[in-house]
């Protein structure tokens, strides 16, 4: 008795095991491994495709911004390290950069009601447009939907990934801000 209860113990461990593997499948359909950080997207990689619902009920569409610059901030109310981040893109990007029509930064709040994404908004003094993220599909997209937030993506005018970030780290965040000031000086 005590062997067939190690055997189903140990087959429901492997299953559990084999369900956070570090994998999910990607916009093709196709098993992606993700990084240390959870990102299953690379530098490099085409970013993937969504299309998000701002605050202001506007719709954008990533592919119909081919040809500026693109931020994506991850982020959620919920998230303390987004919150120590965010007054820092707002003042360090944002505000340096919202008049240059080659750039665009959309903040994608994940898995929060319109309400409450509007009162964080306020709560953290930022002026960049916010999206909704029902059920974290966008995030899913770029890392594995059981992984945590802040991450930052950074998109060049082809569409394609030229920085990840994650979590909060002034060097970091310095080597971004570098990063889009280089990119539109060009």
């Amino acid at each position: 008795m005590k062997t067939k209860l190690f055997f189903i113990c140990g087959f429901f461990l492997l299953s559990a095991l084999g369900c956070v593997s570090g994998q999910q499948k990607n916009q093709q359909g196709v098993e992606a491994k993700a990084d240390s950080t959870g990102y299953i997207v690379r530098v490099g990689d085409e970013a993937p495709d969504f299309t998000v619902t701002l605050t202001d009920g506007k719709q954008v569409t990533l592919s119909s911004l081919r040809g500026k610059v693109v931020m994506l901030q991850f982020t959620a109310s919920w998230c303390g390290v987004c919150r120590k981040e965010m007054p820092f893109i707002e003042k360090d990007i944002w505000q340096k950069h919202q008049a240059n029509d080659r750039f665009v930064l959309i903040g994608i709040d994940r898995d929060e009601p319109l309400d409450k994404v509007i009162a964080f908004v306020k709560a953290v003094g930022v002026t960049y447009p916010l999206g909704l993220d029902p059920g974290a599909d966008i995030f899913a997209k770029y890392a594995l939907r059981e992984s945590g937030i802040t991450r930052n993506v950074l998109i060049d005018r082809d569409g394609r990934i030229v920085k990840l970030t994650r979590l909060y780290n002034e060097e970091e965040f310095a080597s971004l801000v570098a990063h889009i000031d280089a990119m539109l000086t060009k």
